[in-house]
């Protein structure tokens, strides 16, 4: 940055740089960055879309910052994966991990089940239901 200073005859300095870089700070500061406000749009807008709808807003929100829905309605349910691993329902804990993570697919009976051990209706998480 190419930036000249004076002082005004009353003591105040001044900084002087090019238009270019004047209006790149202008920019900066108000927080205007086309490329950075365009994939937060999407991702916003993208992550949306996979919500189900009728959600808590806590449930959202856990969403919009990246949780699964599993993850998002467990934690909103104040639950532990051993916590539901426990309740004897054939549910691992490493398996729910795996599922809230993406790393394996529930079947719609396992996640009708996991719908009940959260008390939420199995249509938050079983498609067509």
């Amino acid at each position: 940055m190419s930036v000249q200073f004076f002082k005004t005859p009353g003591g105040e300095e001044i900084a002087i740089l090019p238009r270019a870089e004047y209006d790149e700070l202008i920019a900066r500061a108000s927080g205007v960055d086309d490329g950075e406000d365009a994939a937060d749009i999407a991702m916003y807008d993208a992550r949306k879309a996979e919500m189900p709808p009728h959600l808590p807003p806590e449930v959202s929100a856990r969403m919009l910052r990246g949780e699964s829905l599993l993850k998002a309605v467990r934690n909103w349910r104040g639950l532990t994966q051993m916590h539901i691993a426990d309740k004897k329902n054939n549910i691992g804990q490493g398996y729910l991990s795996d599922l809230e993570s993406g790393r394996r697919k529930g079947t719609p009976e396992t996640l009708a089940k996991l719908a009940e051990a959260y008390d939420v209706p199995k249509e938050w998480f079983v498609e067509g239901e």
